[in-house]
């Protein structure tokens, strides 16, 4: 899909692919500190605990602890609350596409929102008739 602009005031949720990007500053990471400074940009709370894990595994404690701080300073929106609806969205994105849980969820949160999903998982192409999207390079293998 391709990009969309500012100018056609979209909602834009990052997940945790993206927001990696943007942090460990990889291709792509210009496209998310754009997307960033935009009014409104979503991240759903899957999105924290991942970047939290992630770092804290390949990084370290303080790492993962600065980075969570770095988060939390952005001018984004965290979606805390997990509702009924999401709830069965996520499920069903699990049961029917083979995603992983958290995408699911991350996934059902930018369904619920009408959001554009950032990111650089090639994992989402399966949900690409379900929700916008938009994809960063994906790593070369």
């Amino acid at each position: 899909m391709a990009p969309l602009t500012e100018s056609s005031n979209c909602i834009y949720l990052l997940d945790t692919s993206a927001l990696l990007t943007f942090i460990d500053d990889e291709d792509g990471s210009d496209r998310v500190e754009e997307v960033l400074k935009m009014v409104g940009t979503l991240l759903p709370w899957p999105v924290l605990m991942e970047t939290y894990y992630i770092s804290l595994r390949e990084e370290g404690r303080a790492e993962a602890d600065r980075r969570y701080a770095l988060i939390r300073h952005l001018e984004t929106e965290i979606l805390w609350d997990m509702n009924e609806q999401i709830l069965l969205i996520a499920a069903r994105l699990k049961a029917e596409h083979h995603v992983s849980l958290a995408d699911a969820i991350v996934a059902a949160y930018a369904i619920q929102h009408k959001a554009v999903l950032i990111h650089k998982d090639p994992e989402f192409e399966a949900l690409a008739d379900f929700l916008p999207m938009e994809a960063l390079p994906y790593k070369s293998k």
